[in-house]
């Protein structure tokens, strides 16, 4: 970073003046405007896309592709992290200038999610708003922890526009999403996200494919699903059985995750009690 543009942020502002907050991730955001602060956000990262209203926002960048100018262009007071911020020396260069940074968990597990309303409520003063939607979330984590296994194997498969799509290992949110929802991840063997192979496919036999509604639209609907490798001659796609997602809201693990993974449970049930 250039010293001269530490020095123009270490301009002092008006004690008077309402906290400038930048969110970086997704979830952070969702939860800011969520407590009730969102009109006091100045600033957000490129994963922020809900609500509507933060993509008004001016963005700084991918969230592990950070810099410290975008950043401190907007004069924030507070920044909120998301756990996978990156680089990590750039929320340093924030600290730095005397701006505060609050690190948010962003470990992929549903008993993570209050921790993060928590810590974000705390940073922002808002631990009574923040009790109604604590007390939600809490039922619904309770409804998912007793899932009846379905024993239905599932391919989660990550489909994005102009790259080559990837299935959903274990160590991912898919993997804890899939679980959650009762069903076993068919890809469960291998490490992290990897790219799809007409083998592989076929010999992990899934008997349903789960995949983000908006990457489907682009991919050219369900006609050109079963066109990846291997993918038309499993169980899933000789009885054509696909089932579409939000990805943002099911893999965030923010606050609207426990209620996609219920949506994502109910659609499942629905799916087999009307194609067998």
């Amino acid at each position: 970073m250039k010293p001269w543009f530490f020095l123009l942020c270490m301009a002092v502002l008006p004690a008077a003046a309402a906290p400038r907050l930048v969110a970086l991730g997704g979830d952070v955001t969702e939860i800011v405007y969520a407590l009730g602060s969102g009109e006091q956000l100045v600033g957000r990262d490129s994963t922020s896309q809900r609500p509507a209203a933060a993509i008004k926002l001016p963005d700084v960048g991918y969230l592990r592709q950070l810099n410290s100018e975008g950043i401190l262009s907007l004069q924030p007071t507070l920044v909120l992290a998301n756990g996978q911020a990156q680089p990590s020396q750039v929320l340093q260069q924030v600290e730095k200038v005397g701006v505060k940074v609050v690190t948010v968990p962003a470990s992929p597990q549903l008993s993570v999610i209050a921790l993060k309303v928590n810590t974000i409520a705390q940073a922002l003063g808002k631990t009574a708003q923040a009790q109604p939607l604590l007390a939600r979330l809490s039922r619904q984590v309770t409804e998912l922890g007793q899932p009846a296994p379905t024993g239905h194997k599932a391919l989660y498969i990550m489909a994005n526009q102009g790259r080559q799509s990837l299935v959903a290992g274990k160590d991912t949110a898919a993997d804890v999403v899939l679980r959650s929802a009762g069903l076993v991840n068919v890809m469960g063997q291998v490490a992290h996200y990897q790219q799809m192979s007409q083998e592989g496919i076929i010999a992990a036999a899934p008997d349903l494919v789960i995949i983000d509604r908006q990457a489907l639209q682009q991919m050219g609907g369900t006609t050109q699903l079963w066109t990846l490798p291997g993918l038309s001659l499993t169980p899933a796609g000789k009885a054509q059985r696909v089932i579409t997602i939000d990805q943002m809201a099911l893999l965030g693990f923010g606050i609207d995750t426990p209620q996609a993974i219920l949506t994502l449970r109910h659609d499942v049930a629905e799916s087999y009690a009307h194609k067998p």
